[in-house]
């Protein structure tokens, strides 16, 4: 079992209470329509919707009758977050071995599942102990409860200290034309290195969310190549992410079925050379170094 050949990752987190708070018939249609598309791995975490969305999502696509060889599911675990559901004093990370089996065991509740396709630590903590960890990870690997283990949001340093003990196959960082950094620090550089697969969470960045200079300026760039391309703005944008050798997965949150459909332009398309770097350029608002 690996994750799905789609270049694209459905990210559920705005799909329950944390966005459009959608009812099951809902939800299904985006399930459809994302496999409909190719899309066929769904992340997760325990805490979106503060611990409901999962359930959300699990009730709608077991009333699909869809093989579960057919979808995988990506979930996260470590952050106890303070909602209605949870009566935590304080937000705070926690990866015991007691609290890692039992948000995986909850999970596979919530999701109407047998395993995990790929688990992930959510956050990286400082009181973190890396064989605590590896134990856990083991004995969720050996019962069949997860498949591939991973992180999400871990810097080099900290992926290689659960490297010390357990393998990884999997991190989700922060990625897109407007959050450059892992790009220029050496963390995709390392993934590579070390075979760590990177998933981007959103890899549309900030274009849409701030009128600052630099999305002013790949706003005036991408209205340029839109036209070139005959594509959207969200289109190029996740090319961009996709050209990347290290075959970056994008987690496109997306609530609109419509826009779903339009990730299908994606297929068989690719940025030229010169435009990939016309946007890093007007990302950093100077030549490339």
């Amino acid at each position: 079992m690996s994750i799905p050949t789609s270049s694209i990752i459905a990210g559920t987190m705005n799909w329950g209470e944390w966005g459009k708070n959608f009812n099951t018939n809902e939800i299904q249609q985006l399930i459809a329509t994302c496999l409909s598309e190719n899309i066929c791995a769904f992340d997760h975490a325990d805490i979106y919707g503060g611990y409901t969305t999962e359930a959300a999502f699990g009730n709608a696509w077991k009333q699909m009758n869809v093989d579960r060889e057919n979808v995988h599911f990506i979930t996260k675990c470590g952050i106890k977050y303070v909602c209605d559901q949870r009566d935590y004093g304080i937000k705070h990370y926690d990866y015991s071995k007691q609290h890692i089996i039992a948000s995986v065991e909850n999970s596979l509740k919530n999701l109407k599942t047998d395993y995990i396709d790929v688990l992930l630590l959510h956050r990286p903590s400082p009181l973190m102990q890396t064989e605590v960890i590896s134990d856990a990870i083991t004995e969720l690997k050996i019962s069949g409860k997860i498949v591939h283990f991973g992180l999400s949001n871990f810097t080099p340093s900290q992926t290689d200290l659960i490297r010390k003990y357990t393998a990884v196959t999997y991190n989700q960082i922060q990625f897109s034309a407007t959050h450059l950094q892992p790009m220029l620090n050496g963390e995709i550089d390392y993934m590579q290195l070390h075979g760590i697969k990177p998933m981007a969470w959103n890899p549309l960045g900030s274009i849409y969310k701030e009128d600052v200079p630099q999305t002013i300026r790949l706003k005036e760039l991408l209205q340029k190549l839109t036209l070139k391309y005959n594509l959207p703005e969200d289109i190029l944008l996740l090319a961009w992410v996709l050209k990347h050798p290290a075959q970056i997965k994008p987690v496109v949150g997306t609530t609109s079925v419509e826009r779903i459909k339009t990730l299908k332009k994606l297929q068989n398309f690719e940025l030229e050379m010169e435009d990939w770097f016309a946007i890093w350029t007007e990302s950093i608002g100077t030549k490339i170094p």
